[in-house]
């Protein structure tokens, strides 16, 4: 049986450019950091949320807060690492809709191809959620499908929802996935995997994300706290 295409929003013309004035390496925890916030969206892309009691709205002010809060975190680690630094522990407040609308504003240049409106849901107690509308074809194209592949059935833009457990500590992540679904359609982990690693991968990592591989939190990071609507970094 197959199941019906549906549209997804199209990615505005508008791109922003992450840009740290500070020294290079600077640039790179930047950059660093950028990159996990990326990772994370594609890896905890989940539910659909239109509506949570309010309609959510994510703006470019919204992005700038997130993007100043970053340069807070990677500020705070370089003087960490400085020559007789003596700096105490830091924490720094994200909430859902600041990293929202980070990844739809000053990093949209960044999210691949086929990739619509990434959106993340702190739900609390460690759990996440997310969302992002993908395109199935590009990923379904890349071999031959057999009849019991779910990816045979599945063509066109289509929501892909996704909810974890978010796991870290000493610096160290690891991301639990409990359940995905595709139009409200349970998926297998599988599936979830072959996806992330399509559009996770890179020139220089050519196989993408690995779902189960632990990652080093950037910018000396120690943890992450996930509570309701909002995530609290600690360095």
């Amino acid at each position: 049986m197959s199941v019906p295409r549906e549209s997804g929003a199209e990615a505005g013309s508008a791109e922003l450019t992450f840009r740290a004035r500070v020294p290079r390496y600077n640039i790179v925890m930047a950059q660093r950091l950028r990159i996990t916030v990326l990772a994370l969206g594609l890896t905890l892309a989940a539910q659909l949320v239109a509506h949570l009691g309010a309609e959510q709205r994510f703006t470019k002010l919204d992005a700038d807060r997130c993007q100043t809060k970053l340069g807070r975190i990677t500020t705070f680690a370089n003087a960490t690492t400085a020559p007789k630094a003596r700096v105490g522990a830091q924490t720094t407040q994200l909430t859902d809709t600041e990293v929202t609308s980070y990844l739809r504003y000053a990093i949209k240049d960044q999210v691949p191809a086929g990739i619509v409106d990434p959106t993340l849901v702190a739900v609390g107690d460690g759990r996440v959620k997310g969302n992002a509308v993908i395109d199935l074809d590009a990923v379904r194209k890349q071999k031959q499908r057999g009849w019991a592949d779910p990816l045979n059935y599945m063509t066109g833009k289509m929501p892909l929802s996704a909810s974890g457990l978010l796991i870290t500590q000493n610096g160290v992540g690891r991301f639990q996935l409990e359940s995905a679904e595709i139009s409200g359609i349970s998926i297998p982990k599988s599936l979830v995997q072959e996806l992330l690693s399509y559009y996770s991968k890179t020139a220089d990592n050519p196989s993408g994300i690995s779902i189960d591989d632990p990652f080093e939190l950037p910018a000396r990071i120690k943890e992450i706290k996930v509570g309701r609507g909002e995530a609290v970094v600690v360095q």
